[in-house]
């Protein structure tokens, strides 16, 4: 016998969501390295992560537990996703510094830092999807950035002070254009994001991911790291990424939270 949808918990999205549509794309690894570039750009966002994190030694580590936070708070269930969001909220507490580049003081928790993670996230995981996945309506877009609100709110945000549709989610991150800047923790993030360890035979995989996300960056952005467009190399791996993602998402194994999401899906009777 089916499980009643009401006695499934489908945690903060549910098979009926965009959310749940857009993220089961491998396409969207592109946006998110896109996002970690332009996030970058904020001088209090990246002196955060550079003065109270390891993570050029520990790439991969922390790709692994970013990649699992974004699965489970989508895909698991309400407890699991409040358990990750409180565990950030805890991170996030005592990291309190003062950028040595602008001289002003920053916290993990302040909102705006944490509404300009989110905001660059969202509009990157769009872009990712309209460009390598299929086209996606105005309305559609809408209700994206309006359900993403509650993953904005587990990391301690109120969720009024979080843009809900695409417009709001453009003028947020546009109103902070004049506090961005390229700084050495800057570029050395960003050669990170496009030049991680890796063997030999991996390298020119990760290019193409690279050059699709660079392919993606807003013309401001690439203008302050000093970084051009590449026609050639965009019209190159656009169907290269098209094609492999789709591969991907046929032979590629789901993450376990991904596929548990299916299995009650599949119980209540309903359709992912």
């Amino acid at each position: 016998m089916s499980a009643a949808p009401a006695d499934v918990d489908f945690g903060l999205f549910g098979p009926g969501s965009v959310t749940w549509r857009l993220h089961k794309e491998p396409a969207l690894l592109v946006g998110g390295l896109r996002a970690l570039m332009v996030q970058a750009l904020h001088p209090l966002a990246i002196a955060a992560v550079a003065d109270h994190s390891d993570y050029r030694s520990d790439v991969w580590g922390r790709y692994a537990r970013t990649t699992n936070y974004v699965a489970t708070t989508i895909y698991g269930t309400t407890r699991q996703a409040e358990a990750l969001g409180a565990r950030v909220r805890e991170v996030h507490r005592p990291i309190r510094g003062v950028d040595a580049v602008t001289g002003r003081p920053y916290a993990a928790d302040d909102p705006e830092l944490l509404l300009w993670i989110h905001t660059t996230l969202v509009e990157s995981f769009l872009a990712a999807y309209r460009r390598f996945v299929r086209p996606l309506s105005a309305e559609d877009g809408d209700r994206y950035v309006a359900e993403m609100v509650r993953q904005a709110v587990l990391v301690g945000l109120e969720a009024a002070e979080v843009p809900a549709t695409e417009a709001a989610n453009g003028a947020f991150i546009d109103s902070l254009r004049p506090e961005l800047m390229v700084t050495r923790t800057a570029l050395e993030a960003v050669d990170t994001v496009l030049h991680p360890p890796l063997s030999a035979w991996r390298r020119p995989f990760w290019w193409v991911a690279g050059q699709a996300a660079i392919s993606l960056m807003p013309d401001h952005s690439l203008a302050l790291l000093g970084m051009r467009r590449a026609a050639l190399a965009e019209a190159a791996v656009r169907p290269i990424v098209r094609r492999g993602a789709a591969l991907g998402r046929r032979r590629m194994r789901p993450p376990p939270v991904l596929v548990q999401a299916r299995r009650r899906t599949e119980a209540a009777g309903l359709r992912f």
